[in-house]
Parts: structure tokens; C-alpha cells; sequence
């Protein structure tokens, strides 16, 4: 059963699939939720604040890009929304961040919960002799032959409005849920 959407996210839905067919996908909390402030996460935080509201970040060009994400044993990454432009562009930009990630909450609201930072493995080897690094992190490579059906790409996660207890960094988080996936309650 699908989350409870706005009707200009389930418009924003079906642009995802324009979008993916066109654009291949590339592919810290808040205050008073235990995480540590300061540093990359307040500025990724102070980048996204507006697009807590799912509409704006459509309005921005995010389009949903792939259900919930979700690996057994590790935790999820939560429904990403892709902003194609973003994605194709080469450019890492730690102001503006190719996907966000949302966890659906109980009462099937999208609540955003970090973001990825993707560049397309291809593009980014023919300009440079390393993976990307951003916040002192290195990029995890995503190969050909991924789940999401796009060429090899680069990604770094930020967890900004979820905490992770596996790293502000990690892919998977265990906190986010996806609902209908293996051992998550209803």
C-alpha cells in the first residue's frame, strides 16, 4: 500500500519516470533529537531546511526517483527525490544536493530525512585521479549492474535531519524504516 500523498507529489511521481527515462540517477538532525550540531550537517540542514515541505523540493525540480530503499540488515535510505539537472551536471555542490532523502512517518507524510550527493562515475574519472571527497568523506562507488538500473555513479549520503547511528555519513541508516520491508511493523 502506497504512503498517503499530496497531489502535487503523486504529479511529481509520474515526472519521475520522464525524468529517469531522460537522466540516469545518480544516483546531524535536528536540534533536541541527541545528534551534534555544528559543522557540515547545519550547513546541509541550512541548504535543505525548505525542503522538508516534499512540495517545495518538487517545485525545485526533485521528482521521486525508486521506492523506498531499504537493505536487510542495514537499515534504509527512504524514498529519494532526484533533481535531474542536478544529476547530470558533473558538479558536486554541497549547497545543492542531487537527492533527498524521505522515511514516510506513521501518519504517511514524507518527512525529509538526509540527502545523497551523486556524480556519475564516467564523467567524473575522465576529469579526475580520485573518487570525490566531500566533508572530508570519500564518495562509496555504486557500479553498473545497481538496483536503481543507471551506469556506475558516485555517492556520499548525508544523514542532516535523521540521526544514524552508524555514521552522519553511512548509506544505510537502521532508524529509517521502509514501509512493507522485511520486520517492519505496521
Amino acid at each position: 500500500m502506497s504512503p498517503r500523498m499530496s497531489r502535487r507529489a503523486r504529479r511529481g511521481l509520474g515526472l519521475a519516470v520522464a525524468v529517469a527515462a531522460t537522466v540516469a540517477l545518480v544516483g546531524a538532525v535536528m536540534p533536541g533529537t541527541g545528534a551534534a550540531h555544528g559543522g557540515p550537517l547545519d550547513d546541509i540542514r541550512s541548504a535543505t531546511r525548505r525542503y522538508r515541505d516534499v512540495d517545495k523540493a518538487i517545485d525545485a525540480g526533485y521528482v521521486q526517483f525508486f521506492g523506498c530503499v531499504h537493505e536487510p540488515l542495514a537499515g534504509s535510505m527512504g524514498i529519494h527525490f532526484v533533481n535531474g539537472a542536478l544529476a547530470g551536471d558533473g558538479v558536486i555542490d554541497r549547497s545543492k544536493p542531487e537527492a533527498l532523502t524521505y522515511e514516510v512517518q506513521p501518519n504517511g507524510e514524507l518527512e525529509l530525512a538526509g540527502v545523497e550527493y551523486v556524480v556519475f562515475q564516467e564523467a567524473w574519472d575522465a576529469q579526475h585521479d580520485q573518487p570525490p571527497k566531500l566533508f572530508g568523506q570519500t564518495f562509496v562507488p555504486v557500479p553498473d549492474g545497481n538496483r536503481y538500473g543507471i551506469p556506475a555513479f558516485y555517492a556520499l549520503h548525508a544523514w542532516a535531519w535523521t540521526t544514524n547511528p552508524t555514521g552522519a555519513f553511512a548509506d544505510w541508516n537502521p532508524k529509517v524504516l521502509c514501509t512493507g520491508a522485511e520486520g517492519h511493523q505496521h
